[in-house]
C-alpha cells in the first residue's frame, strides 16, 4: 500500500515540482574546487523508491554522454607504469561543456593546469561542469593515470553544447598523447586498451548520471523531495559530522576529523544555481580549530564543542572586525575526555540567555566533584552516605552524590567498553554565554549525541544503546527521553544499567530500536506540513534512518510515535538542521566516510503555512506542566523548609510520575527530619512514603534506616499497583544499599517476607524480588528461582517485533536474532543466582549449569556468550573443590573448546585496496552466501568479529556493515585497519616498572588494577597489572586486527567475503542471485 502511495505521489510531483521539470544533460556534479577555499557544485535531486520516469508526462532527459562517437580505452605501452595523457582542443562557441572520466586505477585530472579531481573507480565515473573554464582557442586537458596491476585503461568524453543545443565532442582515442612526466617534452600517440563496451565495466560509462545504483534509493514519504547539495571531498574537507546555521541564513559544518569547518551557501531552492562552499581558517594559538560535533550560532558569536581537535571544550569564535571570518578564538571551558563518547551537542536555552552543553559517558563533568567516600563501583551496599562538594560556580539541579546504586555485585562489559566508567554517566548542564557558571541539569545517559527544545520550553534527548547487550535483561533500546529539571536516567556500565520503572530516575518517552542515535532537530520553520513542522527529527548513523517523531502532551509530559521519514542503504546520517528557506538539510558521513549534504523540501499539495507550534497551556496537560515548572524551581539554590512543605511534599503522592519525581529530588534539598515527621503523617499514601523512603535513603544517615524501613512496611504490596510495587522495591534496595544492612533478626525477618511475596504476577515485580531474596541469601531462592530456569523459552517483552519493518535490508538479521532471543527472565535469575551461596542441591547445581548448555544455542547480542561464560565461572568459583570435580564428572557443566575453523582452498595472495576495489566493481553478482560465510571463518573473522548470532567480540559487530559503509570504506578496514580505529576498540599499551611492556585490549579497570586482554583471538587470555607497577599507559594508534587476514584465499573467495559482508545476513540478497 505504501509503495502504491509513493508511485502515485511521484508521478503528481513531476507535475508540480520546478525539479523534477529542470533540464537534465545527464550531468550529476560533484564539488568543483574553483580556488584554495571555494568549492561549487550545482544541486541534483535524489532518487527516491517507487519513482518511474516513464510514468511522467515531463520532457524527457538528454543523456548527451550517450551521444556521438564512442571514447575508447586508452594507457601508455606498460600498463604498470604511470603516464600523463594529454589532449588539446578547442572550445569553440560552446555555451556549455561537459566532462566525464572513469579510469582502471587512478587518474588526477587537470584542465589548462588547474586540478579538476581525482577518480579512482572505474564503475563510477567522474563528472565535471567546465562551463566558463575553457580559455578561447586551445585548451589542455591532462589525466596523470597509474595502475595497480591488471589491465589498465583510461576512457574520458568532453561534451561541447551549442546554443542551439547541437553538441560536439572529444573522446579518447589514439589522438590522445602520452608522456611519461608532465614535465616531458617526448611524447607518443596513446595506445587503445580496451574498445569501448569491452573493458569489464562495459557501457555504464555512457548511463545517464541521475541513474541510481543499486540501494541508493531512497524512501520518502509523500510529497518530500530530497535533493544533493554538495558530495565533500574528503582529503580537502572531511568528513562532516555537525551542521547549524548562521544569521545569514548560511550553513556552517565540521569535519570529525582534523579538516576544520566550511561555510556553506546553498543553492536557491528550485533553482539551478551552484552551493557554494567556503573553507574556513578557525585558529587557536596558531592551531586550526577542529573535530567539532556541537555547533551553535549565538550571542553573535559561533559556539563550538570540540571533541579532540586542538582539546576537547566549549570554545567560542567571533568576527571581531567584520570581514565576516573568524578572527578570535577562546577556549571557555575545557571537557575532560573525547572520543565518540565525548563531549557533543551546544544549545541555546528557551529563554534564549544561557547555553545548554551535553556529554557521552566519556566525558566526565568539566568541574570536580568532591565526596567524603569512593564510588561504589562493583556494586553493594555503602557503610556510610555518600555526600559531595561542588566547586565555587557550579551547582546543580539533582542531588550530587550520584553513585552506581546496584545491591547486587556487577559485572563490566566483557569487550572492556565503559569498563571503570561510573555514574553520573552521559550529561547536560547549563552555562551562561561566558561559560563561566556551570549547572548539572540532567544525567544518567550513555552516548546522547544531541538534544533540542520543543515550543513548551521542553527538552528532548536521543540516547543511545549499548548494541552488545542485546537479548539482556539490562539491555535498553535506543531512546527519546524528556529531560526535565534533575532527571536521571540510570545508565550505568555493563550490567548496572537501570531499568526504565526505577522509581529514582524517569522513563524514556518513546524506544525507537538498535541504532546509532546522532543529529536532532525539531521541524520549527520547516515549510512542510502542520504533522511534520511540530515533529520531532532524530537522525540514525547505523541504519541509515531519519524517523520523525510525533508528540501529543501526557500529564505533564508527553507520548510519542515514531515514523519513518527518510531512509536509504546506505545512509551514515549525522546531523540536520532547518534551513532560513524552510527546508531541512542534513549531512551523512562520520568516522571517516564520504560524505555528502542534503535538502528536504515539501512539494505536495498539503497545507504548509506556518502554525502555532505550543501545546495549551490552560489544559489539564498544561496545568500539570506548571505545577512540575513549579516544584522545579525548588531545585535551585537551597529552599527553606516552608515552601517544600508547601510545595513539593504534598506532590511526592501524585499520580503523574514527571511531577512526583520533580518533588522528590525539590524534597531532597530539605532535612532529614522534616521527611521523616511528614511520610509519618501520610501512612496511608504508599506513592508518598515510597518516594520519601527513596530521598530518605539518598539523603539521611544511616542512623535513620529502621524508621525507614518501618515506613515501607505500611505498605501493603497485595495492594498497590504494578507500578507502587516496583517502587516499594526499588525503596527498599536503595535503604540497604545506602543506609547499610539492619540487624540480624530484622534481616531475617525481611527475608521472609520478600520470600512470602515471590512470585507475583509481575515479571519485573519477581526480577526486584529475586535481587533482595539474593542478597539476604534465602535459603527459598534456589528452590523458587532455578525452576524458572528449566521452562521452556519466553519470548522477550521488549517489543522488538517492528524493527523488521523499518528497514527489509537489515531485517533479516534482525529476525534471526528475533527468533532465537534468550528468555530474560531465566537469563536474570541465572546472572544473579552466580552470587547465592546458600540452599544448593546437587540436583539443583545440575539444573543451573544445564541452562548454560541451553542458553548458549540462544542469540544475543555480541558480548552474550562472553557474559555467559563469566556467569557460569563464576557460579562455578564459588563451589567446593569436590562439587567442581562432581558437576564436570557428572556432565553437568561441560568445559568451554573452541571450535576448528575451515581452510580456504586458494592459492591466495596479498591484496591491495585498488585489487579489493577493482574485484568487486562488477564481480559482487552471482556470489555464493554459504561460502562467504564460510571465509568469514576460515580468514578468522568470526574469532574476533560478531555477524548474526555468532561470532566474537574483541572486534566490532560487522552485521550491520552495510548500513554504515560502502564497499570501499569495507575494504580499506580489511587492507589498512589502522587508518581509523574507533575509540572503542583501540588497544591499551602499559609499560611496567620491572621492564616488561604489554599491548591489548582494557577490559577491567579498578582502583588498583587494569586487566587486558593480550591475545586478540582468545578472549580470555588476560593480564592482570597492578597499578602501583605501572611505568606508562597510552591509547595505541595501530589496530590489533591484522593486515593479511585475506592472504589464504583466492579471489572468488574474497569476493564471496566481501558480498557476504554487505548482505547483513540476508542470503537472498540480489548479490546472490545467480
Amino acid at each position: 500500500m505504501l509503495l502504491t502511495r509513493r508511485i502515485a505521489w511521484a508521478s503528481a510531483a513531476l507535475l508540480v515540482s520546478p525539479l523534477w521539470l529542470s533540464p537534465s544533460l545527464g550531468l550529476a556534479d560533484e564539488a568543483v574546487q574553483v580556488s584554495e577555499r571555494q568549492f561549487t557544485q550545482a544541486p541534483d535531486r535524489a532518487a527516491a523508491k517507487g519513482e518511474s520516469v516513464s510514468e511522467a508526462p515531463a520532457k524527457p532527459k538528454r543523456n548527451v554522454f550517450a551521444e556521438g562517437p564512442e571514447p575508447s580505452w586508452i594507457w601508455g605501452a606498460d600498463a604498470s607504469k604511470k603516464y600523463v595523457l594529454r589532449k588539446t582542443f578547442d572550445g569553440g562557441n560552446a555555451k556549455t561543456v561537459l566532462l566525464r572520466v572513469a579510469c582502471d586505477n587512478v587518474a588526477t585530472l587537470s584542465l589548462n593546469g588547474k586540478k579538476l579531481g581525482t577518480n579512482d573507480n572505474w564503475n563510477q565515473p567522474l563528472q565535471r561542469d567546465l562551463t566558463g573554464k575553457l580559455v578561447p582557442g586551445a585548451n589542455v586537458i591532462e589525466a596523470e593515470v597509474s595502475n595497480a596491476d591488471g589491465p589498465a585503461g583510461f576512457v574520458a568524453k568532453i561534451v561541447l553544447l551549442g546554443a542551439d543545443g547541437s553538441a560536439q565532442f572529444v573522446v579518447t582515442d589514439t589522438s590522445w598523447q602520452v608522456a611519461e612526466t608532465r614535465d616531458s617534452k617526448e611524447t607518443v600517440a596513446a595506445a587503445v586498451t580496451f574498445q569501448f563496451g569491452a573493458h569489464p565495466g562495459g557501457k555504464t560509462f555512457n548511463d545517464p548520471a541521475d541513474a541510481p545504483k543499486t540501494g541508493e534509493l531512497f524512501n520518502l514519504l509523500p510529497g518530500f523531495q530530497v535533493e544533493r547539495l554538495f558530495t565533500v571531498p574528503k582529503e580537502t574537507l572531511g568528513s562532516w559530522v555537525n551542521i547549524t546555521t548562521d544569521p545569514k541564513g548560511r550553513l556552517i559544518v565540521s569535519d570529525q576529523g582534523n579538516l576544520g569547518f566550511c561555510r556553506v551557501t546553498p543553492s536557491a531552492i528550485g533553482s539551478t544555481d551552484v552551493t557554494k562552499v567556503e573553507h574556513l581558517d578557525i585558529q587557536i594559538d596558531g592551531k586550526q580549530i577542529s573535530g567539532a560535533q556541537g555547533l551553535l550560532w549565538a550571542f553573535d558569536s559561533l559556539y563550538v564543542v570540540c571533541n579532540g581537535g586542538p582539546g576537547s571544550g566549549l570554545y567560542r569564535c567571533k568576527d571581531t572586525d567584520g570581514d565576516d571570518q573568524f578572527d578570535k578564538v577562546e577556549l571557555l571551558k575545557a571537557i575532560p575526555g573525547g572520543g565518540e563518547h565525548g563531549p557533543h551537542a551546544v544549545r541555546l536555552s528557551p529563554d534564549g540567555k544561557s547555553l545548554y552543553v551535553i556529554a557521552g559517558n566519556h566525558s566526565k563533568l568539566p568541574f570536580e566533584v568532591k565526596t567524603n567516600a569512593p564510588p561504589q563501583t562493583m556494586g553493594g551496599q555503602r557503610t556510610e552516605q555518600l555526600r559531595a562538594t561542588l566547586p565555587e560556580g557550579v551547582t546543580s539541579r539533582l542531588t550530587p552524590n550520584w553513585d552506581e546504586d546496584v545491591l547486587l555485585p556487577r559485572y563490566w562489559d566483557p569487550s572492556g567498553h565503559a569498563a571503570g566508567v561510573l555514574a553520573p554517566g552521559g550529561w547536560i548542564c547549563k552555562t551562561d554565554p561566558d561559560g563561566k557558571s556551570w549547572e548539572v541539569f540532567s544525567s544518567g545517559y550513555r552516548n546522547q549525541f544531541d538534544f533540542a527544545f520543543n515550543a513548551d520550553g521542553e527538552m528532548f534527548a536521543y540516547d543511545a544503546d549499548m548494541e552488545y547487550d542485546f537479548g539482556a535483561p539490562w539491555h535498553r533500546q535506543t531512546r527519546v527521553v524528556h529531560a526535565t529539571s534533575g532527571s536521571e536516567f540510570g545508565w550505568r556500565s555493563g550490567t548496572g544499567k537501570w531499568p526504565a520503572y526505577y522509581v529514582d530516575s524517569l522513563p524514556p518517552m518513546i524506544d525507537i530500536g538498535p541504532g546509532c542515535p546522532v543529529g536532532v532537530e525539531f521541524g520549527y520553520g520547516t515549510k512542510f506540513p502542520a504533522k511534520y513542522q511540530k515533529a520531532l527529527f532524530i537522525c540514525d548513523w547505523t541504519f541509515g534512518t531519519m524517523y520523525a517523531i510525533h508528540m501529543e502532551p501526557s500529564g505533564s509530559t508527553y507520548k510519542a510515535t515514531k515514523e519513518e521519514f527518510i531512509s536509504r542503504t546506505p545512509l551514515p546520517l549525522t546531523d540536520c538542521t532547518v534551513g532560513h528557506d524552510g527546508a531541512l538539510y542534513f549531512t551523512i558521513g562520520g568516522r571517516g566516510t564520504q560524505s555528502e549534504l542534503f535538502r528536504v523540501t515539501y512539494a505536495g499539495k498539503e497545507e504548509t503555512k506556518p502554525v502555532d507550534v505550543k501545546n495549551l497551556s490552560d489544559s489539564p496537560e498544561g496545568r500539570l506542566r506548571k505545577t512540575r515548572h513549579e516544584i522545579e524551581t525548588l531545585h535551585v539554590g537551597t529552599p527553606d523548609g516552608t515552601k517544600l512543605r508547601n510545595g513539593a511534599f504534598r506532590e511526592l503522592g501524585l499520580e503523574d510520575r514527571f511531577v512526583r519525581y520533580a518533588a522528590r529530588i525539590a524534597v531532597e534539598r530539605g532535612s532529614a527530619d522534616d521527611i521523616l515527621n511528614f511520610a509519618e503523617g501520610a501512612m496511608h499514601r504508599p506513592d508518598v512514603l515510597i518516594n520519601a523512603c527513596v530521598a530518605l535513603a539518598r539523603q539521611a544517615e544511616p542512623t535513620v534506616l529502621p524508621r525507614v524501613l518501618k515506613l515501607l512496611g505500611q505498605c501493603d504490596c497485595a495492594k498497590l499497583t504494578e507500578e507502587q510495587q516496583l517502587g516499594l522495591l526499588r525503596a527498599y534496595q536503595l535503604a540497604f544499599i545506602r543506609l547499610g544492612s539492619p540487624d540480624k533478626e530484622t534481616s531475617a525477618a525481611l527475608a521472609k517476607k520478600f520470600d512470602d511475596l515471590f512470585p507475583q504476577k509481575s515479571d519485573f515485580v519477581n526480577r526486584e524480588l529475586s535481587i533482595l531474596m539474593i542478597h539476604f541469601q534465602s535459603p527459598q531462592a534456589v528452590s523458587k528461582l532455578v525452576p524458572v530456569l528449566a521452562r521452556e523459552r519466553v519470548a522477550s517483552q521488549e517489543p522488538l517485533g517492528e524493527l523488521l519493518e523499518r528497514n527489509k535490508g537489515y531485517g533479516g538479521t534482525v529476525a534471526a536474532m528475533l527468533a532465537n532471543q534468550p528468555d530474560q527472565q531465566q537469563y536474570h535469575y541465572a546472572f544473579h543466582l552466580r552470587t547465592l551461596k546458600t540452599g544448593w542441591t546437587f540436583e539443583d547445581r545440575k539444573t543451573y549449569f544445564a541452562w548454560f548448555d541451553k542458553a548458549r544455542t540462544w542469540s544475543g547480542g555480541a558480548t552474550y556468550p562472553k557474559y555467559l561464560d563469566n556467569i557460569d565461572n563464576e557460579a562455578f568459583s564459588l563451589m567446593t573443590d569436590a562439587d567442581r570435580l562432581k558437576s564436570e564428572a557428572s556432565g553437568a557443566r561441560k568445559p568451554y573448546v573452541a571450535p576448528q575453523l575451515p581452510k580456504a582452498t586458494g592459492p591466495g595472495r596479498e591484496y591491495s585496496l585498488d585489487d579489493l576495489l577493482t574485484l568487486s566493481a562488477d564481480k559482487m553478482k552471482g556470489r555464493d552466501f554459504k561460502n562467504g560465510q564460510k571465509m568469514f571463518a576460515a580468514a578468522r573473522c568470526i574469532v574476533c568479529h560478531r555477524f548474526g548470532s555468532e561470532g566474537g567480540a574483541t572486534g566490532p559487530d560487522l552485521s550491520q556493515l552495510a548500513g554504515r559503509f560502502q564497499v570501499k570504506d569495507m575494504a580499506e578496514a580489511i587492507v589498512d585497519p589502522s587508518k581509523v580505529v574507533s575509540d572503542l576498540f583501540k588497544a591499551t599499551i602499559v609499560e611496567t616498572k620491572d621492564g616488561k611492556t604489554f599491548t591489548g585490549k582494557l577490559i577491567n579497570d579498578t582502583k588498583d588494577s587494569i586487566t587486558l586482554v593480550i591475545d586478540p583471538e582468545i578472549a580470555t587470555k588476560t593480564v592482570e597489572i597492578k597499578k602501583a607497577n605501572i611505568e606508562e599507559q597510552q591509547l595505541s594508534g595501530t589496530s590489533l586486527m591484522p593486515k593479511d587476514l585475506l592472504k589464504t584465499l583466492n579471489e572468488t573467495e574474497v569476493l564471496d567475503l566481501l558480498a557476504y559482508l554487505m548482505s547483513r545476513g540476508n542470503a537472498n540478497d540480489a548479490m546472490f542471485r545467480k
